[in-house]
């Protein structure tokens, strides 16, 4: 699998080159973008750009070339959509997973989705702009809440995550002692879930429990949630270390 994965990301990168204009994955998990970024360096004669439609998406897109590579400009065939209760008064309650389910339905596949965002029973979908118009037109219930879907044309800038501020105590800058910390792990399972390949610092995943954080860096940990490491700030009188955290809500 990551033969075929690596195979079709070069041969991508080299016909954006060979031709002269764009190329784009389809959405990327986690585990993908960690792939792509290990073989980065070496795609970089391509021109290459990570993007999943807003400032932290989880799941992205990348596109190979570059406007000096191919003369002109490209935006990411993304598009966001809202799919609202037509009657919010009567609406169940409806979860990422339930708007996730109701999609898939419709026998679309998961790369063709990207990040979905729920606020006050409302989601928030990017998705390829390839099957942006069939469910727009097939998608009509989640559960059992009729549903309509529209582009969404406000601001991305209105999409951005929001987080929570805090301040952290930790017995030191490692990785593996900063998330038992943040998710109220054991050190032995923040550990565990490090060396199982579920820890992803900036995309890219990490196996060494003592790596340590810099500031701005994006930690995603399977199962658990997201957060930004916003920089250390000072020691308490026992030497522990104060550090800032946002963490995704």
């Amino acid at each position: 699998m990551n033969d075929i994965f690596e195979n079709r990301i070069t041969e991508l990168a080299e016909r954006a080159y060979r031709e002269g204009r764009f190329f784009f994955t389809d959405f990327l998990d986690l585990s993908q973008l960690s792939a792509f970024h290990a073989m980065e360096r070496e795609l970089a004669y391509a021109g290459t750009k990570v993007f999943g439609g807003a400032e932290g998406c989880e799941r992205c897109m990348v596109r190979f070339g570059s406007p000096e590579l191919c003369g002109y400009e490209e935006e990411f065939p993304i598009r966001v959509l809202c799919i609202r209760p037509v009657q919010k008064k009567f609406s169940e309650t409806l979860t990422h997973r339930d708007f996730l389910g109701s999609v898939i339905g419709l026998g679309i596949e998961r790369t063709k989705l990207g990040d979905i965002l729920v606020k006050e029973n409302e989601a928030y979908f990017f998705v390829s702009d390839t099957i942006s118009e069939y469910i727009i037109e097939s998608l009509d219930k989640v559960k059992h809440t009729n549903v309509s879907v529209e582009r969404w044309e406000g601001e991305l800038t209105e999409l951005a995550p929001k987080y929570s501020e805090e301040s952290v105590v930790v017995s030191s800058n490692r990785l593996d002692s900063i998330l038992a910390r943040v998710f109220g792990l054991s050190r032995e399972l923040a550990a565990r879930y490090i060396s199982e390949g579920k820890v992803y610092v900036g995309g890219r995943e990490i196996r060494s429990v003592s790596k340590t954080l810099k500031d701005k860096d994006v930690v995603s940990v399977r199962g658990q949630g997201k957060f930004i490491f916003d920089g250390e700030d000072g020691t308490t009188r026992k030497n522990k270390l104060y550090i800032r955290i946002k963490r995704y809500i």
